[in-house]
């Protein structure tokens, strides 16, 4: 391969890969799948009145809430849903979510009946974050057992725009059929 021919892939694996950061950074998102999903309400960022009002620049301060995992009805992959809330005055980024319990693990929204695969689920100041069925949501693929009701995973989240820049959480997994609050 000459040189030229080489700077050329070069240039645009770079140019892929700004168009790539272009996209998260104005709060875009890039489909890679586009799977059904279960109905319902989906999942949303907090952008109330309250939340819009003027801010000070104070750093994000994330917690974790209400955290738990359905338990999977397939033996490879399982769903897990939480509530991030931000007190502070800048916005965060969810970025990626690992775990021991998963080979690999994906960020998703849901729009209408159309799940899609995400770079990131925004953390707005003064909001948050819900992940729930039928809404945003992790998937955990390849799952290394499938685990049993009373389990407990441990989930760490990885943010940009927010210190710590991980929050790591255990959550329970539940029965298949829970819903919070009912």
């Amino acid at each position: 391969m000459t040189a030229t021919r080489s700077a050329g892939r070069r240039t645009r694996a770079g140019a892929a890969a700004l168009v790539a950061l272009a996209a998260v950074a104005t709060g875009g998102t890039i489909a890679l799948t586009g799977c059904s999903s279960s109905a319902g309400s989906p999942g949303s960022a907090d952008t109330s009145a309250a939340a819009a009002g003027a801010r000070s620049a104070s750093p994000a301060e994330l917690a974790v809430t209400g955290g738990y995992i359905p338990q999977p009805l397939l033996t490879d992959m399982a769903a897990a849903y939480f509530t991030v809330t931000n007190t502070g005055g800048t916005a965060a980024q969810l970025t990626s979510v690992t775990s021991a319990l998963a080979a690999h693990a994906t960020l998703h929204r849901t729009a209408g009946d159309t799940m899609q695969q995400v770079m990131s689920l925004p953390v707005p100041a003064g909001g948050k974050l819900t992940l729930s069925t039928g809404g945003n949501h992790v998937m955990l693929e390849d799952l290394t057992h499938k685990p049993a009701v009373g389990d407990k995973v441990t989930l760490t989240l990885h943010f940009a725009h927010a210190t710590p820049a991980t929050v790591t959480v255990t959550v329970p997994v539940r029965p298949t059929t829970y819903h919070p609050g009912g």
